[in-house]
């Protein structure tokens, strides 16, 4: 993701997430950490047909990534798009040297629990009223990439394909 894609992933954004939308502030601000030898983030877009159908982010603290946002358009819900933005970030979590990668997701958001669960994401507690205004919980998730999360449950089993993601933490 660069500069010149926030106005196209706000849009996204705000069409996904009408509640609880991120600002366009709070995307520059996580692109300035994107960026160079002391980098902590990574933000990428997916594109087809011209236009960005997804985008996601990780932020790296030491040891430890948090999956900041994952979305993908509507029309892409079943594409396996959520997977490979997923795979993308799980990729650069290893980069960055994370052992423990976590997230929080919406508890009603099942698209998205059942795409991390096979990834190898356990639910590990709750955030009450953590998304708001709407005051929803979250489910905090978490990853330990180097531990084999079993033949079913990887990303290359192919279970995730078919399955996407709507949130954002």
């Amino acid at each position: 993701m660069r500069w010149w894609d926030i106005a196209a992933v706000l849009e996204l954004e705000h069409e996904l997430f009408p509640d609880d939308a991120w600002s366009e502030g709070m995307f520059w601000s996580e692109l300035a950490h994107a960026r160079g030898p002391g980098a902590t983030r990574r933000y990428v877009v997916a594109e087809a047909d011209g236009r960005i159908v997804g985008y996601a982010g990780l932020a790296a603290v030491g040891d430890e990534a948090d999956v900041q946002t994952i979305a993908s358009a509507r029309d892409r819900w079943g594409s396996g798009l959520g997977a490979e933005l997923l795979t993308d970030l799980l990729k650069h979590a290893t980069a960055f040297e994370c052992a423990v990668v976590l997230l929080e997701v919406r508890v009603d958001n099942l698209r998205a629990q059942k795409l991390y669960e096979r990834f190898g994401f356990e639910p590990i507690g709750f955030r009450r009223g953590y998304y708001q205004p709407g005051n929803v919980d979250a489910l905090v998730m978490r990853l330990e990439p180097g531990r084999d999360p079993g033949p079913e449950t990887g990303p290359g089993s192919g279970l995730a394909q078919g399955t996407e993601t709507e949130t954002h933490g």
